[in-house]
């Protein structure tokens, strides 16, 4: 097996960070959040959020991969949704609309920050920044609706793999 330095190369700013990312993830994870590296692959991650309790996503767990460049914790990560949702800041492709991913950004963020962050948003959507103006409609218009589509989601994010 030919191991190519430029490629594995662990020691660039960014898979530094990862890897301390990494590590303060497993040492003290938050409530409901998980993640880590794909194999072989400090720049790929693989994540799941689990539904906050007491709320329409309680029991839900949700899929997420999470993309860095060489360029991390300068630029964010590529985050999206691999399990199917409806949510008003996530686009039909599982990309998410969230500031702290885009102009918010900040270096200080981490791996742990920003699936709190998603995690949060699930609850706390932001309407008028709609990545599904129909989730986002019936959020506003609907609470009811929107509520039961939420708890489909829900019940499918257990059947899915």
């Amino acid at each position: 097996m030919i191991i190519q330095c430029e490629g594995n190369n662990m020691s660039t700013p960014a898979r530094k960070r990862l890897m301390r990312d990494f590590k303060r993830l497993q040492q003290d994870p938050p409530a409901g959040i998980s993640g880590a590296p794909q194999d072989n692959n400090i720049m790929l991650w693989n994540a799941v959020i689990f539904g906050p309790d007491d709320t329409p996503w309680d029991g839900g767990t949700f899929k997420l991969t999470l993309q860095f460049s060489e360029d991390y914790p300068n630029k964010p990560p590529t985050v999206r949704f691999v399990s199917r949702m409806f949510h008003p800041n996530i686009y039909a492709d599982g990309s998410i609309c969230l500031d702290i991913l885009q102009n918010q950004w900040s270096p200080i963020y981490d791996v742990a920050a920003i699936l709190t962050s998603i995690q949060s948003l699930l609850c706390d959507p932001n309407p008028n920044s709609p990545a599904n103006s129909e989730a986002a409609r019936m959020f506003s218009e609907n609470k009811r609706e929107y509520n039961r589509r939420v708890r489909e989601i829900v019940e499918q994010s257990w059947t899915a793999d």
